[in-house]
């Protein structure tokens, strides 16, 4: 089988490439996750832009595994809280170990999630596990491939897009998520991977004081040699 091929389109962009790549690692570095968003409206084309860019995210056999569901309907939202705060409710009670609980203890969560009805915008991201829509012309089959890998991948762009547009996001993971697909009314072959409260912070917005590892707890060059 023959597959189309096209000349790769060469960026053209201004400075050098350290210097952008030093912007780009400041902007980042002030990437916090928020839990408390103003009320100010943050418009759908804007949210259009965010998921677009998650789109454009490598995957396996570019089979594009994704599907993100931007809820900005009042009444969903007060829906997905009452479900989610449900199930938290279970985890600090009951789910997590107690090394977990004290885990997070610095970070001040707890079962209460008024984020996810505050922020004018949620986006769910739901894992693909089937192709819904295969290219029959190339001989594609309705299999997926690498779908948390496509996923963690795509929601990375999607947190530096939401940065760089100078908005606030936090990622949420209730455990399990399977109302997400009742609430949403989502196909049985997209399971719910998270949810993205995305807005502005609040005006008295604080975030824990919390410091990143240095780049040399983080990176290794070539092989680590034996200590032993």
């Amino acid at each position: 089988m023959t597959f189309n091929f096209k000349p790769h389109e060469r960026l053209a962009l201004s400075g050098e490439p350290l210097d952008r790549a030093r912007e780009f690692a400041s902007l980042m570095s002030k990437r916090r996750s928020v839990r408390e968003f103003s009320k100010k409206a943050v418009p759908q084309e804007l949210i259009n832009e965010l998921i677009r860019t998650a789109g454009t995210s490598p995957s396996g056999a570019n089979k594009q595994p994704w599907k993100f569901v931007a809820v900005n309907d009042a009444k969903i939202k007060r829906e997905i809280r009452i479900a989610a705060e449900e199930e938290e409710r279970q985890f600090y009670e009951k789910r997590a170990n107690p090394k977990w609980i004290e885990d997070l203890r610095h970070l001040g969560t707890d079962e209460h999630k008024p984020f996810l009805e505050d922020a004018p915008w949620l986006i769910v991201a739901f894992r693909m596990m089937k192709d819904d829509d295969p290219d029959e012309k190339i001989g594609a089959t309705n299999q997926v491939y690498y779908v948390a890998e496509s996923m963690g991948i795509a929601v990375g762009l999607l947190l530096a897009a939401a940065q760089n547009a100078g908005l606030a996001t936090l990622t949420h993971t209730p455990s399990p998520m399977k109302f997400l697909s009742r609430v949403l009314n989502r196909p049985n072959h997209e399971r719910p991977f998270l949810i993205i409260p995305v807005g502005y912070p609040a005006e008295d917005c604080k975030v824990p004081d919390i410091v990143r590892k240095d780049l040399s707890e983080i990176m290794v060059l070539n092989r680590q040699e034996d200590s032993n």
